[in-house]
């Protein structure tokens, strides 16, 4: 007997939910050949092409594809960036937004958060256990993937040693989305816990605009203040926003 509701073996366009076992199935249980033949060639484009053969939808298509083996997803890529703008932005949408998208459950957030994950561990290594100061493009690279596009403000301390190799980066609070409680005495205590030699501050504007507030600047003079006290150098407080950032040393408020 064939599953009701889908007795002309045609799929709905979104699932109730995204599990192998909730994923509408043609009767044969076989992938419909046109859904199979155009993944196909998405993927043949991709390793050919690689990521700039594919405009974004196909590519968030691709990212799909393992969270609905059995259903054509381009409606669902498209509808994802209706919502929230770009790959990057759907990429980095909280669980929480992403599930009120139709059609998105459990594991399609899941493989959306892996490739997020993947490209924040990328990021990263291009930076930690590097002299910073030579490799700014890199570290402000990292910055972006990680925070541009959070919805909350994140305070993130880069811990540098005598050489100015970075090593360690955490991420010290989180925030709502125009404030973040940072405590200059615990900042100082983690860098002397790392025996870290030198600072750097980072964190991000949800607004986009990564213009400092005057709550920024007295947070960063007094933990320089804390800093200095115990012989620790702040080299900057990097601003991030979504398209662009701001240093307080260049802008000359440190």
């Amino acid at each position: 007997m064939a599953q009701q509701g889908f007795s002309d073996g045609i799929l709905p366009l979104f699932p109730a939910e995204d599990s192998d076992e909730a994923l509408a199935t043609p009767v044969s249980g076989r992938l419909p050949s046109y859904i199979a033949s155009h993944r196909a060639r998405l993927r043949t484009r991709f390793r050919e092409g690689g990521a700039a053969a594919l405009p974004d939808y196909e590519l968030l298509e691709l990212v799909l594809f393992r969270a609905v083996p059995r259903q054509d997803v381009k409606p669902l890529a498209h509808l994802l960036l209706e919502t929230f703008g770009d790959f990057n932005r759907v990429i980095t949408a909280s669980p929480a937004r992403l599930s009120l998208v139709k059609g998105v459950g459990e594991a399609i957030i899941t493989e959306l958060k892996i490739v997020e994950a993947a490209a924040h561990r990328m990021m990263r290594a291009r930076v930690l256990h590097r002299p910073v100061l030579s490799s700014w493009d890199a570290l402000l690279d990292y910055c972006h993937t990680t925070m541009a596009h959070r919805e909350t403000e994140q305070f993130r301390i880069l811990f540098l040693d005598r050489k100015n190799v970075l090593i360690a980066d955490e991420e010290q609070a989180k925030g709502t989305v125009d404030h973040v409680p940072v405590y200059p005495r615990e900042v100082v205590k983690r860098a002397l816990e790392l025996n870290a030699s030198a600072l750097i501050l980072v964190h991000n504007h949800p607004s986009g605009d990564p213009t400092p507030s005057e709550a920024d600047l007295s947070m960063t003079h007094q933990v320089q203040d804390a800093a200095q006290v115990l012989g620790l150098v702040l080299h900057d407080h990097l601003i991030i926003g979504k398209s662009r950032e701001i240093s307080l040393r260049s802008a000359g408020y440190l």
